[in-house]
């Protein structure tokens, strides 16, 4: 009878969504990007400074042992040496604490009976926790962005003021240099009262280098590369940074997470601290691997995941014709949020068409035109609507938007929509064709990595002339696009379904 023993670090379930825990596959994977000499040097410090499990230093110790059995013989004696003066880490939770040093002690205490290291004389030995204090300003942390409704809580319960980022001076919480910072930072929490989560892991990350470890490696969600609440920044630092010298970017964060599903999949990147230079990008989606490909990730403002992408786009921008976002609206165009419900269901006098959206259904609703106080210029344009958000969770091909559909001049929408204005129903069929090719879909595609396609979304799609029925294969043929492009665009698209929208 075959017998299985697994490990139970793959078979924990995540206390919560910030709580994501790293399987050991996983794990190994991250670590693989250091250098291999690493393993044989008895005076590197790692550290994991929102350590979960403990899986990254349990796996870092393996590899020690292994490296330095022939400079330190005795298996006790090394053992010692490594869990003494080698492995460190800060948990996220008490709980988490625990976890970290079974994991990595044998023991819930480093001094325990049964501690696989015998040299510890307290029981926290390496892994520390310390619950700390949200820093009110405003109603919110001023280190980590928290509502104060949503974790002002009491004592014994869990605030989530995690001690690496809430504080001006990391490097004073062990007060020692470490040579590898490795781990997975929580993602995210609930900025006010836990209706709309804000990320909080490219504090860590930032926290991070200013420990100016010799080495740093994460994983974190891949959604900074184009988008992302207040990630602005953080994405120009990183693009800029040319010390990350190794990215591996997983569309979907199923594959390597599973049973969680984020919108915009996951990565892990090698930053190294003193060799500057490109970065090697590996994609992952499925089964299909693309890479390592030296890229600059300077290229652009965003990061366009998949590099044989830049081919096509490359031919597109060298054009340099408007971008399509001349005619596009803002979020919010006319001030209404996607709950707007000062409307009314049957037409007056003088009213105005307003498209909304209920319970999955594309509707029109009524709206006297003198309550219409924003945006008052773009009523009589006629309209190609489409829908901000739609969702695929790293679907190939992928419908990219939701369908698109035509509303005529009176008119306004909620949040729930941008749209194209034009002042004329030829103009308007002629937008709509284009939106719903391929060849659009795919320039969106490259720019939208959540299920919220902004205005910055359609950057890259260029204007064309509004006087014709649009297909691919006359857009192929104006870009002088290969059969390889084509074959890449339609493996990444599908074709729109039908004509009228309700794909």
């Amino acid at each position: 009878m075959n017998e299985h023993n697994p490990d139970v670090l793959s078979c924990l379930a995540n206390l919560s969504s910030d709580e994501v825990f790293t399987p050991p596959q996983l794990a190994n994977r991250i670590l693989d990007l250091l250098p291999a000499q690493l393993w044989k040097s008895k005076n590197t410090r790692f550290i994991d400074p929102f350590c979960k499990s403990g899986v990254f230093l349990r796996e870092v110790t393996k590899r020690l042992l292994a490296g330095l059995e022939k400079e330190i013989p005795d298996q006790q004696e090394r053992i010692n040496h490594i869990l003494q003066n080698q492995v460190f880490a800060i948990a996220i939770t008490e709980l988490t604490a625990l976890l970290s040093r079974r994991s990595l002690y044998c023991s819930k205490s480093a001094n325990g009976k049964y501690s696989v290291c015998a040299e510890f004389t307290d029981k926290e030995g390496n892994v520390r926790f310390k619950a700390g204090k949200h820093t009110w300003n405003k109603g919110r942390c001023s280190y980590c962005g928290a509502s104060k409704e949503g974790y002002d809580r009491g004592e014994g319960l869990e605030t989530h003021a995690y001690e690496f980022i809430h504080t001006q001076k990391p490097e004073k919480i062990l007060n020692m240099k470490f040579d590898v910072i490795v781990g997975n930072p929580p993602y995210q929490m609930g900025s006010d009262g836990g209706t709309r989560d804000i990320p909080i892991y490219n504090r860590f990350v930032d926290q991070a280098k200013k420990l100016n470890p010799r080495f740093l490696s994460m994983i974190i969600p891949s959604r900074w590369m184009a988008s992302g609440l207040g990630l602005s920044e953080f994405r120009r630092t990183m693009l800029n940074d040319r010390r990350i010298r190794k990215l591996v970017d997983y569309e979907r964060m199923s594959d390597v997470f599973p049973g969680v599903d984020f919108e915009g999949g996951v990565c892990f990147f090698l930053w190294d601290r003193d060799n500057e230079g490109d970065c090697d990008v590996t994609t992952i989606c499925g089964d299909e691997t693309i890479g390592p490909v030296a890229r600059d990730l300077r290229e652009y403002d965003v990061f366009v995941r998949d590099s044989r992408a830049l081919k096509v786009l490359q031919k597109v921008l060298t054009a340099k014709e408007p971008s399509i976002t001349e005619i596009l609206s803002v979020d919010k165009e006319f001030g209404w949020t996607s709950n707007f419900n000062g409307f009314h269901e049957n037409q007056r006098k003088n009213d105005v068409a307003l498209a909304y959206h209920r319970k999955g259904k594309r509707l029109i609703g009524w709206i006297e035109r003198k309550a219409i106080r924003k945006s008052p210029h773009l009523i009589n344009k006629w309209k190609v609507m489409i829908p901000q958000a739609f969702g695929e969770r790293g679907a190939r091909p992928a419908k990219v938007l939701g369908g698109s559909f035509i509303v005529p001049s009176p008119s306004v929408c909620t949040q729930t929509y941008l749209f194209f204005y034009v002042g004329s129903k030829k103009e308007a069929d002629s937008i709509n064709s284009y939106v719903r090719t391929r060849f659009f879909r795919f320039l969106v595609s490259l720019r939208k990595i959540t299920q919220h396609a902004t205005r910055s979304t359609y950057t890259w799609v260029p204007q064309q002339s509004w006087d014709r029925t649009w297909t691919d294969e006359a857009l192929y043929k104006k870009y002088k696009l290969t059969k390889d492009d084509i074959g890449l665009i339609e493996s990444m698209v599908r074709p729109m379904e039908n004509g009228n929208g309700h794909e």
